[in-house]
Parts: C-alpha cells; sequence; structure tokens
C-alpha cells in the first residue's frame, strides 16, 4: 500500500469512526463511547510517537470486529487498575492529573481472527473504546510469538 493509498483509507476510516459515536455494550449494561482518544490511540501509541503504517493498517482493518465484540460480548476477560496522567479540561483549561484509570479487556474469535478489545475509563468518567487488537505478535528480540506489549496503556 503506498502512502497515498493508505493516507485515502484512513481519511475513509477516519469518517466512519466519527459517525459511530456509542455502543450499547451487554457486559456493561450501558454504552461504550468511540470518541477521538480511542481514533488517536488507533494511530498513535502515545502522543508524538505514532504507529507503523502496517500496524494502523492492521488495527483499522480489526476495527469493524471490535464493534461487533462490543456489542455482544456478555463475558470480559481481564481488568486492570491503575493510575496515569491524563489530560483533563476544566474551565477552558487543559490541565494534566494522575487519575485512576481502568481498563476492560474483551478476547473473541470472529470471522477466524482472535482479536482482543480494550475499554478503558477514567476516574467514574464514561467508558470509551481504547484499542483493538491483533491477540498475537511476534517478538523481535527472539522471534517468538507473544499476545501483546503487556501495557493497555500502548498496546
Amino acid at each position: 500500500m503506498t502512502n497515498e493509498e493508505f493516507d485515502k483509507f484512513k481519511l475513509e476510516f477516519e469518517a466512519r469512526y466519527k459517525l459511530i459515536g456509542e455502543i450499547r455494550c451487554p457486559y456493561f449494561q450501558e454504552p461504550v463511547i468511540f470518541n477521538a482518544k480511542g481514533l488517536e490511540h488507533l494511530k498513535f501509541m502515545r502522543k508524538h510517537h505514532a504507529r507503523t503504517i502496517e500496524e494502523q493498517t492492521v488495527r483499522i482493518k480489526l476495527f469493524p470486529l471490535a464493534q461487533e465484540i462490543i456489542n455482544t460480548t456478555r463475558t470480559i476477560q481481564g481488568i486492570s487498575h491503575t493510575h496515569h496522567f491524563e489530560v483533563e479540561r476544566t474551565n477552558q483549561r487543559s490541565e494534566t492529573k494522575l487519575l485512576p484509570v481502568s481498563y476492560y479487556e474483551f478476547v473473541a474469535i470472529l470471522n477466524e481472527k482472535r482479536v482482543r478489545v480494550v475499554v478503558k475509563q477514567i476516574s467514574n468518567g464514561p467508558k470509551f473504546f481504547w484499542s483493538v487488537i491483533p491477540f498475537w505478535k511476534i517478538d523481535k528480540n527472539n522471534n517468538r510469538w507473544k499476545m501483546n506489549y503487556g501495557n493497555p496503556e500502548l498496546d
């Protein structure tokens, strides 16, 4: 895929993503929001550290499965609670604060693809889509299969 083809592919995906809004999740019995944070996380590992074109392409292609998993799942495979510095807007100012963060992980096999979906919640705020991850990766250090980086903030 050339850079121009990838840019077109990514722009079309972003337009579809922005139309989603929210999906009700049977596990939470409440909606999961699809906001700009989740979209940015599909493109960047963290601020100013973009994912490779190949990694972005894989995640974008798996995204429809993430929607289906969130829409149908009734079981959770992992919950992680931590504290993380998050940007919080108050009174038209942005502040970085250390806040409690929860990550909810769902794993499913759909269309012969094993996928992990991460939903994030900051403090007691709304739950929002954070990431879709191909369940297996190859560790570049030893050429062996590994599940993920092990850090939901980066995965």
